[in-house]
């Protein structure tokens, strides 16, 4: 949303310069304010945990993208057993993303026929990327008879 109130008042500004209109040049100020304000905005909430004390205190809270986040370090760092304890919890909480990781997780270890459950439940339950392994054609589906 910010990138594009940033365009137009790169737009409004050109055109009211151009036209030497006033209320144009004037609007293209609120516009690039309201730019700034949203992308601060998003840029806070893109840091939003700050520690690993206060990942660690939001995933314990309960909030999903903390754990799932918690999970991402441990497969990074090689730990899969304490990886798949924790996407198994965002799993029980319904949350797609977990169910995707939980697939990409499986399919590293055991291949892709083993992780198809994960990523099922992921398509069901709107992940995107998941859906469309179960297209006519793509991986989980290469014949059209198995669809989501």
């Amino acid at each position: 949303m910010a990138f594009l109130l940033f365009v137009v008042a790169a737009i409004l500004s050109v055109i009211g310069m151009a036209t030497d209109n006033d209320t144009l040049f004037d609007i293209s100020w609120v516009a690039w304010l309201l730019g700034l304000l949203l992308a601060i905005r998003a840029w806070r909430q893109h840091r939003k945990y700050g520690t690993p004390e206060r990942l660690m205190a939001a995933a314990q809270g309960g909030d999903l993208k903390a754990l799932r986040s918690i999970a991402l370090i441990a497969k990074i760092q090689g730990n899969l057993d304490e990886a798949e304890r924790l996407f198994r919890l965002g799993v029980e909480r319904k949350d797609p993303e977990s169910m995707w990781e939980m697939g990409r997780l499986v399919e590293a270890r055991d291949g892709l026929a083993a992780s198809e459950p994960w990523f099922r439940m992921a398509g069901e339950h709107g992940h995107f990327a998941a859906k469309l392994f179960f297209r006519r054609g793509h991986a989980l589906n290469r014949d059209g008879d198995n669809p989501l």
